[in-house]
């Protein structure tokens, strides 16, 4: 027998040997992680599983640092901010914990600007994030027919995305102007007068104005979004819907986007953030008060915060904001969790 076959086979008796056990016997491990026979309970002290292994407070430099400061400027800010909405702190006195309740909150309640202010908002994020996504969707389907300039108009849909809302803002505010903007100018120049409004005065339509400038700037981030998604579905599906003898219509309804809920709830949940993030797009185009028409929370808790100075009332505003981002967030990082994603 050739050298190299005997090490072989010595090799596999001595593995053989090991793994059998007398009976009564049970394996555990020592202190290097190895199995041993012990004749007794298992054991199991693997040095990556311990707590304080040696990994662990390797890493421990490169997320502690970030996490305690990320725990003291985030969540401590919003945990003191809920303190302060249980205060009455007010103007420059100081604020006095010693006697905290909810009588903010039931200001809050009372206040027929801050329902006015809600209405708007959620008006604001539900009409703004479906529109958006219809729009989106639209723009993705007609993109992956896979037509002529495919990336100048993917390109040009996405580009609005990629300002501030301060330059969308000012962009928008002149396109409204009564006078001189562009809108009115158009709707003159064609013979259409009894179009033109006074898009950022009037209160019946100021909403709609602020959505459709949001649209604009947003829909090519939901058009990215389900392209991704659209490329990521089999040519197989087409094909067999088409064999099937399903029409254009009833193939994206039945087949297409039902698989797109994945795209679809993510997107959604981004939108939905940028529509509470809106406060620097109406505070440019409008200034500390939209007027009833186009106020929101996030432009009512600045308005009380900085300039009626009461801080215990605009945190109590800033909180209800809050639990609003949560009910948003909440959900889908649970459905991510349960898909495994997290």
């Amino acid at each position: 027998m050739a050298p190299t076959n005997r090490l072989r086979t010595a090799v596999r008796r001595c593995r053989r040997a090991v793994s059998r056990r007398l009976p009564g016997e049970s394996t555990s491990a020592d202190d290097s992680g190895r199995a041993v026979a012990d004749g007794g309970t298992v054991t199991a002290t693997d040095e990556g599983s311990s707590l304080f292994s040696r990994d662990f407070l390797e890493s421990l430099p490169f997320w502690l640092p970030p996490t305690l400061l990320m725990g003291f400027f985030v969540y401590g800010a919003i945990g003191w901010n809920a303190i302060i909405s249980l205060t009455d702190w007010t103007s420059f006195g100081t604020p006095d914990y010693g006697s905290l309740d909810l009588s903010q909150y039931g200001q809050l309640w009372s206040d027929p600007a801050f329902w006015t202010a809600a209405q708007n908002t959620v008006v604001l994020l539900l009409a703004f994030t479906v529109a958006c996504l219809l729009i989106g969707l639209g723009l993705a389907i007609l993109i992956d027919q896979g037509i002529r300039f495919e990336n100048a108009f993917r390109t040009i849909y996405l580009l609005p995305m990629s300002l501030s809302f301060v330059v969308t803002a000012k962009f928008w505010s002149w396109m409204y102007n009564s006078q001189y903007g562009v809108i009115n100018a158009t709707l003159r120049g064609v013979g259409l007068d009894f179009l033109t409004a006074e898009w950022l005065a009037d209160p019946s339509i100021v909403l709609g104005a602020v959505i459709f400038a949001l649209l604009w700037q947003f829909s090519g981030y939901a058009m990215v979004v389900y392209l991704a998604g659209l490329r990521a579905i089999p040519s197989e599906h087409f094909e067999a819907a088409r064999v099937d003898g399903a029409t254009t219509l009833r193939m994206y309804w039945r087949v297409v986007i039902p698989q797109l809920r994945s795209s679809t709830i993510s997107a959604a949940v981004v939108l939905m953030v940028f529509a509470l993030k809106a406060f620097d797009f109406l505070f440019v185009m409008f200034g500390k008060y939209p007027g009833p028409g186009a106020d929101i929370l996030a432009v009512m808790m600045y308005r009380q915060a900085f300039s009626s100075l009461q801080w215990a009332y605009a945190s109590a505003v800033a909180m209800t904001l809050f639990v609003m981002a949560l009910i948003i967030v909440g959900p889908y990082l649970y459905w991510e969790y349960r898909r495994g994603e997290l």
